[in-house]
């Protein structure tokens, strides 16, 4: 028996724009009502299904591996936008990418206030 990972439930201030936000950066397909939800469906068909909610939440953390040129486009997006960006968790670097474990890597919010990740490789490398 496999064990995959298949969707997670994201609470929105605003679902529309939390969901497009996301999909638009990562150059994903358009979000896709789902129910109560709008689903970001991912290249492993994981899916990422936003829910508005006026109820107070703390942002989460979101991590995404992408390739080489998802990163280009997507530091590209952010820097033409003006959207503020780290290099690291903390917010130290802002303005600033990473290259830890040989690769790439980002930090940025989205308009609900979670904490996005983009990295082109994983912690400890390949």
């Amino acid at each position: 028996m496999t064990v995959r990972f298949n969707h997670t439930i994201i609470a929105a201030k605003d679902k529309e724009r939390s969901a497009r936000f996301l999909a638009e950066l990562l150059g994903l397909p358009e979000p896709q009502p789902l129910g109560h939800f709008l689903a970001v469906k991912l290249d492993d068909g994981v899916s990422l299904d936003y829910i508005q909610t006026d109820i107070d939440f703390i942002g989460q953390h979101y991590a995404f591996l992408v390739s080489e040129d998802v990163f280009d486009s997507l530091i590209a997006k952010i820097r033409d936008r003006g959207i503020e960006h780290w290099a690291d968790p903390r917010g130290q670097r802002r303005g600033e990418i990473n290259t830890n474990d040989g690769g790439r890597g980002v930090y940025f919010q989205d308009p609900s206030g979670h904490y996005m990740e983009a990295l082109t490789v994983p912690y400890g490398g390949w």
